[in-house]
């Protein structure tokens, strides 16, 4: 071994204290340097969770708000098919109440007119007695007038009622 010691040129001192060096190198950059960098590397990875965390429940409120909305349009829509069916049956309704005024109106008139006719009827058939009374009273009158024959008679109540017609 004291062969590779001197063909190589070892000094054990100088091994020694380059050793020092070198451990005392380790532990300032330990400390200054791979400690910070470590912490500061921790404090990032829990910033990065933090940020996935906090993107992970914005996407749930995201979709939760997008659930909510789909569930107001649809209650929304459901509102507006009722408010239509609502109106459709007021509107029905409406229909049905005009069309039975209407009907009832149509009903009256036509009570009316009835009534109108019978009335204007009877109107008639007192004026259409009264004329024959005073046709019977005007042949009466004739036929005493002229001798009293049937044939006569008879001749003389069809011209009567033949002038009374014109």
């Amino acid at each position: 071994m004291n062969e590779i010691i001197e063909t190589f040129h070892v000094d054990y001192k100088m091994l020694i204290a380059q050793m020092v060096n070198f451990a005392i190198i380790l532990g300032v950059l330990y400390k200054f340097a791979y400690g910070p960098m470590v912490k500061h590397m921790d404090q990032r990875s829990k910033l990065i969770e933090k940020g996935l965390d906090d993107a992970k429940k914005a996407g749930e409120k995201l979709a939760a708000a997008a659930k909510e909305r789909e569930d107001t349009i649809l209650q929304a829509k459901k509102e507006a098919r009722q408010v239509i069916e609502d109106a459709q049956a007021q509107a029905e309704k409406s229909k049905e109440e005009i069309v039975d005024r209407a009907r009832i109106e149509s009903e009256k008139v036509v009570e009316q007119a009835r009534e109108q006719i019978k009335n204007e009827k009877e109107k008639m058939l007192i004026e259409i007695k009264k004329e024959i009374g005073i046709l019977v009273v005007a042949a009466t009158t004739k036929i005493v007038e002229e001798e009293v024959n049937e044939e006569k008679s008879a001749k003389l109540i069809a011209k009567t009622i033949q002038e009374a017609g014109n």
